[in-house]
């Protein structure tokens, strides 16, 4: 589930670079025309392997160009318009069905006879507008408004409108939201279950020893007394089996020293070294702080186990309005998110609220797992659980 986040407004460019622009339009017709035809003779021949061939370099290609143009937009506009496409798996031909099932693939291509057509014939007024002498004066004051609706136009295309974007985000809220209860379902049982077959059964055989000491006392001291002890050796590991547990719902280490101190000291816990690195003027609300503390301990979990890396690193900032969490290390590389349940947890944990992780770990290393969450900061003299709402 992906995070998008608000961007300040850009300065928009003046009559000179937009006619820049424009000529990069006018110029680009003939490869968006070569592309047009690649697209139709892949699919014309999609049957066979030259077919897919020919997409295989259409598609990247296509995209790339058409990645230009939404930026130049984004720039006239004074809105940058992010990369709307679903996220294409690696593999020789995984990306044929992720290119074709995604609707902006085919919006691209509608976008390409509209650029060849009518947005050809508004770029090229520009220009001409400048190069004729008793036009001239005009273009200063025509250029802006044309260049604007070519721009209106790509995005049109190029980009998702504001409807398409709230239905998205609902569709990822609801789901997120399923995962989320059948995470929480799953918690309640594994506690349940922590509980039941640890501090529950220690108690139960506490209680049977102190039972058994209290009808023995009388005719045997000493063994009473062994009981009483074995009782006591008892009391200690239910003690520390609640402690187990509620570590694992809320650290106290977490409450106490806040999100930077309780990283670090899972770092300690670590066999291989492990840099903490905290860059965080505030403290983020309790239940996002809690969240990223166990992904970052399960990425850490995950170096221990399988990365056979000899040093490790963390690192911790907030920069505009997002929590970010970085974990690498210098290990072996090619970590797949979908692999294990580990980090498919974490991944489910971070879209509760909103937040994203991305991996990257070529073979032969450095893994980088990249956790973000948006939220905001307390002083840092506020605690997560005092902070005014």
């Amino acid at each position: 589930m992906t995070t998008e986040t608000s961007t300040p407004a850009q300065r928009r460019p003046g009559p000179w670079r937009l006619t820049g622009y424009a000529a990069v339009q006018v110029l680009s017709v003939v490869p968006l025309i070569v592309l047009l035809v690649l697209w139709i003779l892949g699919a014309a021949l999609v049957l066979v392997w030259a077919g897919l061939a020919i997409l295989a370099v259409a598609v990247p290609a296509t995209r790339w160009l058409v990645g230009v143009h939404r930026r130049m937009a984004g720039r006239v506009l004074g809105t940058p318009l992010p990369e709307p496409y679903a996220p294409v798996p690696p593999g020789p031909l995984a990306w044929v069905r992720p290119v074709v099932s995604d609707p902006m693939t085919w919006r691209d291509l509608g976008w390409i006879l509209v650029a060849t057509t009518l947005g050809f014939a508004v770029s090229l007024l520009v220009i001409l507008l400048l190069l004729v002498v008793v036009t001239a004066p005009v273009w200063w004051f025509a250029a802006p408004p044309l260049m604007r609706l070519r721009s209106q136009v790509d995005r049109f295309f190029l980009a998702y409108s504001r409807t398409e974007r709230l239905e998205q985000r609902v569709q990822a809220l609801t789901e997120s939201r399923a995962e989320v209860v059948d995470h929480s379902a799953a918690e309640l049982r594994r506690l349940e279950r922590d509980l039941h077959d640890g501090a529950q059964a220690r108690l139960v055989a506490l209680s049977m020893s102190l039972g058994m000491a209290d009808a023995t006392f009388d005719q045997d001291p000493e063994a009473a007394r062994r009981l009483v002890r074995d009782a006591r050796e008892t009391t200690a590991a239910a003690i520390g089996d609640l402690r187990s547990v509620v570590r694992g719902i809320h650290p106290p280490v977490l409450a106490d020293r806040g999100l930077g101190g309780a990283v670090q000291a899972v770092a300690l816990d670590m066999p291989i070294p492990v840099e903490v690195q905290v860059r965080l003027p505030g403290r983020p609300p309790a239940p996002v702080e809690s969240a990223l503390y166990f992904a970052v301990a399960e990425c850490l979990a995950n170096v221990g186990k399988h990365a056979g890396a000899r040093h490790a690193w963390v690192g911790l900032r907030h920069e505009r309005g997002v929590l970010v969490a970085t974990v690498g290390d210098d290990g072996k590389g090619g970590a797949d998110p979908a692999a294990g349940t580990g980090m498919l947890g974490v991944r489910r944990r971070l879209a509760a609220f909103d937040g994203t992780m991305r991996v990257s770990s070529p073979v032969g290393g450095p893994t980088l797992v990249t956790l973000e969450v948006p939220c905001a900061l307390s002083s840092p003299k506020t605690t997560p659980s005092s902070a005014p709402g």
